[in-house]
């Protein structure tokens, strides 16, 4: 956590459960969820496929209400969460036939702001993310790594002080993923922004963040929260680090168990009716 904490976190889950409607009725996703991130920290979100991390960001962005429990925003109730945070999806999802400017803006046009006024902001933060000169390029000649910037500097123009980002790099190689990672920390060491990570990765959690939550899995519940105590600000070079590589086996040991739970159950899932039937 860095510098002075308020005396309420920023975003606030107690007891949160989840489900989703099937044919079989009701599908426990998340069940009794704690979860808080306190103002300017980096909170990741780790657990198996499929277990109901991005359904956590659903339900903070308000794109989905819980089946129960409290989300609060700095200790009040979150009852009208929509536009309350920004939110970056899984995939950048820029549009093909808008140039890179046009397509950072639409966040501040949806708020109403002229496409002039949001053309000169956007344009004022291009060369901090490394898109200097790409304003009027299209997403089809850009790297992946370029469009993740991109649609990152789309979330940050959206100004909100919390930031969701569902796995970001995700679809990325391991090098331009590492060099996406360095910038990230440079850049949230810029920005003050509270955010909420969803990661696959073991290191990228431990390198980025000030708090881990591992989830178990499906209906998927607090396995663990580890505190990461490694300095800031950090460098890549830390990942060989004794500390680091401590902390990494701990949400290893921890991440295995659950993914391995998963899998069993999955496969009982899907064994056929007649396995079980005499010939």
């Amino acid at each position: 956590m860095r510098g002075l904490s308020p005396s309420q976190p920023k975003i606030e889950l107690e007891r949160v459960s989840a489900e989703f409607s099937s044919r079989g009725g009701p599908l426990p996703v998340l069940e009794r969820v704690d979860l808080c991130a306190w103002e300017g920290e980096f909170v990741t979100i780790i657990g198996p496929s499929g277990c109901g991390k991005s359904t956590l960001l659903n339900l903070i962005s308000g794109l989905q209400d819980p089946a129960s429990g409290a989300i609060r925003f700095d200790g009040q109730p979150a009852t009208h969460r929509i536009g309350s945070v920004a939110y970056m999806p899984q995939k950048d999802l820029l549009m093909p036939w808008r140039t890179i400017l046009d397509n950072t803006i639409l966040s501040l046009e949806v708020q109403g702001v002229s496409r002039k006024a949001a053309r000169d902001r956007a344009r004022s933060l291009f060369d901090l993310f490394g898109l200097a000169s790409f304003e009027e390029a299209y997403p089809a000649t850009l790297s992946g790594g370029m469009r993740q910037r991109a649609a990152f500097l789309r979330t940050v123009l959206a100004d909100k002080p919390v930031m969701l980002l569902d796995e970001p790099f995700g679809a990325l190689d391991a090098l331009t993923r590492s060099n996406m990672q360095e910038w990230l920390l440079h850049l949230w060491g810029t920005l003050h922004k509270t955010i909420l990570f969803i990661t696959h990765d073991v290191d990228e959690a431990v390198l980025l963040s000030d708090r881990v939550y591992v989830l178990t899995a499906r209906p998927a519940r607090v396995k663990l929260v580890l505190e990461v105590d490694l300095p800031r600000p950090r460098e890549y070079e830390m990942v060989t680090s004794t500390r680091f590589i401590q902390l990494k086996e701990t949400l290893l040991a921890a991440i295995r168990e659950e993914t391995r739970k998963a899998m069993e159950s999955d496969t009982l899932m899907f064994v056929s009716p007649r396995s079980s039937r005499h010939p």
